[in-house]
């Protein structure tokens, strides 16, 4: 596991290696983002923008996607996986963001995961992107990252991942983290590819190390 000192030293270079890090997803207030997080789950961020392009010129409050069928929001959003639960959801969080919230966007966190589709990570990243408030959303790319590098133990839950990376990792950098490592994970340590060779991490890497002693042992 890495000591607070290796942490620090990843986090750094982490943020020299993607400045600009930011949530990918096209939004223009926290309604629009709270869709886009919930059409997100196992699919990518590009075909989101994709499809919200339209999806967002056609629909711009909670009342408007209430207007048409689930038929026609469906179709709507076809080409995202499990679009039929997702249509659903989407017109279950619009009432109930109208009839609990006087139709705003919830900012406390345990409010958010109350609205249908909400899990704690969407809520997280709602609050850190459209409310500046300091959080940590683990996606599939910051658990990856996290366990790969030592942060975080192999067996922890999604969960015990938050809670470590809130621990070793000032509350004034956990926004900034969340985007860091998810662009570290999207682009640099990918799942398949992970680019090890040229990682600036390597040396403090426990996974990366591991691959390339393995492709060392295989050329050799």
């Amino acid at each position: 596991m890495l000591n607070n000192t290796e942490i620090r030293y990843c986090m750094d270079q982490m943020g020299e290696m993607f400045p600009e890090a930011h949530c990918e997803l096209n939004h223009a207030n926290p309604f629009e983002l709270i869709i886009a997080v919930s059409l997100s789950a196992q699919c990518t961020d590009v075909l989101v923008n994709k499809v919200t392009k339209d999806l967002f010129e056609k629909y711009k409050t909670p009342e408007d996607y209430l207007q048409v069928s689930i038929e026609e929001l469906q179709n709507d959003i076809r080409s995202i996986g499990l679009y039929r639960n997702k249509a659903k959801n989407i017109q279950s969080l619009c009432r109930m963001v109208l009839d609990e919230y006087g139709g705003e966007i919830p900012i406390d966190r345990d409010e958010l995961t109350k609205l249908p589709g909400v899990g704690r990570k969407t809520a997280n990243v709602v609050v850190s992107v459209a409310f500046n408030i300091p959080a940590i959303a683990v996606d599939t790319h910051v658990e990856r990252v996290s366990k790969r590098l030592g942060i975080c133990r192999w067996k922890d839950s999604v969960l015990e991942v938050e809670k470590t990376l809130m621990r070793k990792i000032p509350a004034e950098e956990w926004s900034v983290t969340h985007h860091r490592l998810i662009f570290f994970g999207r682009y640099h340590c990918k799942a398949q590819n992970p680019q090890c060779p040229s990682c600036p991490l390597l040396e403090l890497c426990r996974e990366g190390k591991k691959r390339m002693k393995a492709k060392a042992a295989v050329n050799g």
